[in-house]
């Protein structure tokens, strides 16, 4: 079973429908157990860094997360979801997050010549060959966000040039992320959370 984060913010729903399309188990939950004992976790997210680390420390569901992380439960990060893996974020001043991939979160610079936030259809560039990235070179997927990751390049499975190299999809073992929302993306999207479903199946931590 995997477990959606609930968390109210903004794009579970759409996380679960599209889950629900593939035919993969699911339960949108906020309950520390229920997560606790899944086989996978997704963490969406839609809003601000600092007012989403809020809501899971109220729910009491940042130890869980975290001692997921370490026990090997893979974990998928949605767009916020992915920026709360990392270390911090500067969005409205610095906020600690979840440790789990090292980086930070910083603002999409304001002098590049290209609208902030960041909105729409844009392309994917792979940069290591890994099963989740699969299918997702030169392909376009659905973003919206005005802050983005900087992070070593090892942890870097595909980016999209926006002025600044963004990276779309990173990863640390068992801990995934996708900048994009892959529940928008149509086609390739919805390839990609097949593709974490696998990871949960098989236990695949391992790029080939």
């Amino acid at each position: 079973m995997i477990a959606i984060i609930d968390y109210d913010t903004g794009n579970t729903r759409n996380v679960k429908k599209a889950m629900d399309y593939l035919n993969i188990q699911n339960t949108l939950s906020a309950d520390p157990a229920v997560i606790g004992n899944a086989d996978g976790l997704i963490l969406p997210g839609v809003g601000a860094f600092g007012k989403a680390v809020e809501a899971l420390k109220q729910r009491q569901l940042i130890p869980v997360i975290k001692q997921a992380a370490k026990a090997g439960t893979p974990i998928l990060g949605i767009c916020l979801g992915m920026q709360l893996l990392f270390d911090r974020s500067f969005e409205f001043g610095e906020t600690p997050g979840l440790g789990l991939i090292p980086g930070e979160v910083v603002a999409i610079p304001d002098d590049l010549g290209v609208k902030v936030p960041h909105m729409g259809w844009d392309q994917n560039q792979v940069t290591q060959t890994d099963p989740i990235a699969n299918g997702f070179d030169q392909e376009a997927t659905y973003f919206v966000h005005s802050y983005y990751v900087k992070t070593q390049p090892q942890y870097i499975l595909a980016e999209s040039d926006y002025g600044v190299k963004i990276p779309s999809i990173v990863r640390n073992q068992n801990v995934i992320g996708m900048q994009f929302h892959p529940e928008k993306s149509g086609r390739i999207g919805l390839n990609g959370l097949a593709a974490f479903k696998e990871v949960v199946t098989n236990g695949n931590y391992s790029r080939n």
